[in-house]
């Protein structure tokens, strides 16, 4: 008889989809499955940036792959799906991280803007996840992770339809959890707080935002993207069985103390 503490927070040998894994957030998360044994693909909108990360990425137990896929297009994440089944019998696990973002006023957004950050954010993140949803059910089992925002629970000013993609994320979770669990599959939201990558890196590096961050996250930094690996590997795991329809905020307590507005023009 097996030790379950051997596979209890196991990701080994599951089939894992990222979609936009090919930098930042998404990157990291298929690296930290790809370490831990899974077998992963990873999708994004550019060729060479998608094989050139795939190419980081290989080295552990089984090579990544990639597919080009623009997450707005249904019938890409269909055929995405398809071709993973096709090729590894099933599918375990989607990280849903694609997403966008425009800092500016909300009076300073053109429709072009809005739809451009709605479209990827909320609309891609749900055809993705109904494209994986399908192969899930009818397997009998899997596990969602859509990135959320601590926007969404604690919304900043200069990034409203952001805010409003990731509140609408939060509510998608809830509902696919009640829908899809009598079925065998969960689904979870990982809500991460500041994160340094390298969209982020102008933000961040000006002092006066440093210094505000230090001042208002009880764990006194930035987070970086491998902060994101152990929650999102134990959202994929056998130790999160009974765990579907939440959002888990990985932000280093910032929503906790919610009272901090951010100074001056937000970073703009």
């Amino acid at each position: 008889m097996s030790d379950m503490s051997d596979t209890l927070f196991s990701v080994a040998e599951q089939v894992v989809l990222v979609s936009g894994g090919s930098r930042g957030i998404g990157l990291a998360l298929a690296r930290g499955f790809a370490q831990r044994g899974a077998r992963v693909w990873i999708t994004g909108r550019n060729a060479d940036t998608l094989q050139a990360a795939a190419a980081s990425l290989s080295g552990g137990a089984h090579a990544v792959r990639s597919l080009v896929c623009d997450v707005t297009v249904a019938t890409q994440n269909q055929a995405v799906v398809e071709t993973i089944v096709r090729e590894c019998g099933r599918l375990d696990t989607l990280v849903n991280v694609a997403g966008v973002n425009i800092r500016q006023p909300a009076v300073n957004y053109s429709e072009e803007q809005f739809d451009y950050v709605m479209n990827i954010n909320l609309r891609g993140a749900f055809f993705m996840a109904q494209a994986v949803g399908r192969a899930m059910l009818a397997q009998g089992h899997g596990s969602v992770i859509n990135i959320d925002s601590l926007n969404s629970g604690g919304p900043l000013k200069n990034v409203t339809p952001y805010a409003m993609s990731k509140c609408g994320m939060n509510g998608m979770t809830r509902s696919l959890a009640i829908e899809w669990g009598p079925r065998g599959v969960r689904v979870n939201g990982l809500a991460p707080g500041f994160i340094l990558t390298d969209l982020t890196q102008k933000l961040w590096s000006d002092p006066t935002m440093q210094t505000w961050n230090t001042a208002n996250c009880p764990l006194g930094r930035l987070g970086v993207p491998d902060d994101l690996i152990g929650t999102a590997v134990f959202l994929a795991s056998h130790a999160a069985g009974f765990l579907t329809g939440q959002t888990i905020y990985v932000d280093g307590g910032m929503l906790a103390g919610r009272v901090w507005p951010i100074p001056g023009d937000g970073g703009q």
